[in-house]
């Protein structure tokens, strides 16, 4: 039987130095269901990436080690894994150059949870399909999901 969340085997990797960012996204993302990865630095960020083939990247600019540009221009190289920038750049400049370099999203801090989940599931919706047409049946809440259409509950 199919799973209701049909996000719950994509892997995301978060590289974002700041462990209590580290702690609230994931905790966030695994509640909704998702495998979460994370990496304090830019060189074990990149590391992950190649090893574990994430499904998304969030992706944090100013990192000890190796910085996001130089990740993202990596990743960019080799993957057309879908790549949300995470930072507080926020100027204009900024958020065109981490466009420019092939990060598909740019998100300034602060940030809400529920807007980056919603930028999360709609980066994977239009990078992999994977909610379907009948995704809007389905209402969540928490932890909760309904599926109006074959009245099943998780």
């Amino acid at each position: 039987m199919e799973s209701l969340l049909m996000d719950e085997s994509k892997r995301i990797l978060i590289v974002e130095d700041d462990p209590d960012t580290v702690k609230l996204v994931t905790a966030f993302l695994a509640r909704d269901g998702y495998r979460v990865l994370s990496a304090h630095n830019g060189i074990a960020g990149l590391r992950l990436a190649r090893e574990e083939k994430p499904d998304l990247v969030v992706l944090d600019l100013m990192l000890p080690g190796l910085d996001g540009w130089e990740i993202c221009r990596a990743i960019r190289q080799e993957s057309a894994v879908p790549i949300i920038m995470l930072t507080a750049m926020v100027d204009e400049e900024d958020r065109l150059a981490g466009l420019e370099l092939g990060a598909d999203d740019y998100v300034t801090k602060p940030y809400g949870l529920r807007e980056l989940l919603s930028r999360i599931r709609a980066l994977l919706r239009r990078s992999y399909g994977e909610l379907s047409a009948d995704d809007s049946d389905r209402l969540y809440a928490g932890d909760l999901v309904i599926d109006r259409s074959s009245g099943q509950v998780q």
